[in-house]
């Protein structure tokens, strides 16, 4: 899976319209928000940092809601800008979460094991494997 990492607002008006997953590196405002959204119709999660999200508007968060699109709070651990556009989270990730449903494994014991073992944080872990139970549905 890859989270387009955005750094800026005017960034923003340059992404691809088919971008799903997006962190946004700056503090950003309601008409920021709007705008990705306009920008990128098919978005399904925002990221931004925990000290970010305390400052989104409950306004935005019921709009985003209505929108059906996930307000996720995390970072992008030792992501580099300036080398790639892009946070790949690894497909060993999804690999060792579908290994653990079929086992039977419960989800509280699969997300503790992948927080444990990746550098994830717990609401990206819950949409990951949210979007795997959809996709296997």
């Amino acid at each position: 899976m890859k989270i387009r990492v955005v750094s800026s607002k005017e960034e923003i008006f340059t992404l691809n319209p088919n971008e799903r997953v997006v962190h946004l590196a700056f503090r950003p405002s309601n008409k920021d928000i709007f705008t990705l959204v306009e920008t990128c119709p098919k978005i399904e999660a925002i990221q931004i940092p925990k000290s970010y999200r305390r400052t989104v508007s409950k306004s935005i968060g019921m709009f985003l809601e209505m929108q059906r699109i996930q307000l996720i709070e995390g970072d992008v651990w030792g992501h580099r800008k300036d080398i790639n556009e892009y946070y790949i989270i690894p497909p060993s990730v999804f690999e060792k979460i579908k290994e653990m449903k079929i086992a039977g494994k419960s989800n509280e014991v699969i997300e503790e094991r992948i927080l444990r073992e990746s550098r994830l944080n717990p609401d990206m872990v819950a949409y990951i494997m949210n979007k795997e139970a959809q996709a296997w549905a």
